[in-house]
């Protein structure tokens, strides 16, 4: 007779672990950090850009590039006869700006290493990030903007963001509002649909500009005047 196949018989399942290695190893190399920290401004680029900021070959990028789309971790899009290259969602960030957290965790002293003009604001992909937006989302804790949890805002923070001119998406794909830790104030500042939709209104108003190729995110004289008025910061 033969024997029963018992449950020790069976080969485990490694699906799981075999992806988050194919994921592990695509980010395992320098240049393709360089491409996908390129990408965290939120923006499509072009293979071309991409080659410049990482320092390597158009041909060396091109590599790179099937490498991080195999593994999911960018997407391509085609207009006319140009290709642009943008990261395949906003988890992708996540998963980049928690990794940029670990990776810069002090092991000796607490200071901080990260440059100053990062630290102060920059983008995280579509939302604000840095002192800055930690001091924003301070602000909005404390007057009840948004709930306990962070995951929502309240009906009060939905009626400032309408005056404000903040267009909220009435049905989101994502996550409304989320608390996202800031890698570099170790804080909590605004992510998800409510997050975007902050720092698009700051970009149309022109309280902040941007710099094309680089996360650093400037506030412009009105800018501090806003930031003044709305929230309470004092930024001279």
């Amino acid at each position: 007779m033969t024997p029963l196949k018992t449950v020790y018989d069976s080969e485990p399942d490694n699906s799981l672990e075999k992806s988050m290695s194919l994921v592990a190893s695509a980010i395992a190399d320098t240049s393709r950090v360089s491409i996908l920290c390129a990408l965290m401004d939120g923006r499509a680029w072009t293979a071309t850009e991409l080659s410049v900021v990482a320092d390597i070959a158009a041909s060396t990028t091109s590599g790179h590039l099937t490498r991080l789309l195999s593994s999911g971790l960018v997407i391509c899009l085609t207009q006319g006869r140009h290709r642009y290259y943008s990261l395949a969602g906003h988890h992708i960030a996540g998963l980049l700006e928690n990794l940029m957290g670990v990776s810069m965790h002090p092991l000796i002293s607490p200071q901080s290493r990260t440059p100053v003009s990062l630290r102060y604001a920059r983008t995280c992909y579509d939302h604000l990030a840095g002192e800055l937006a930690v001091k924003i989302y301070d602000f909005m804790q404390q007057e009840k903007w948004i709930e306990a949890d962070g995951t929502a805002l309240t009906p009060v923070g939905k009626t400032h963001f309408e005056k404000l001119g903040a267009v909220l998406n009435s049905r989101p794909r994502r996550k409304s509002c989320c608390p996202c830790l800031d890698w570099s104030e170790r804080r909590f500042h605004l992510g998800g649909d409510a997050g975007s939709a902050l720092m698009t209104l700051f970009l149309q108003k022109g309280w902040i500009t941007r710099t094309q190729g680089y996360r650093e995110v400037h506030l412009t004289g009105s800018g501090k005047s806003a930031m003044y008025r709305l929230y309470g910061l004092n930024l001279t």
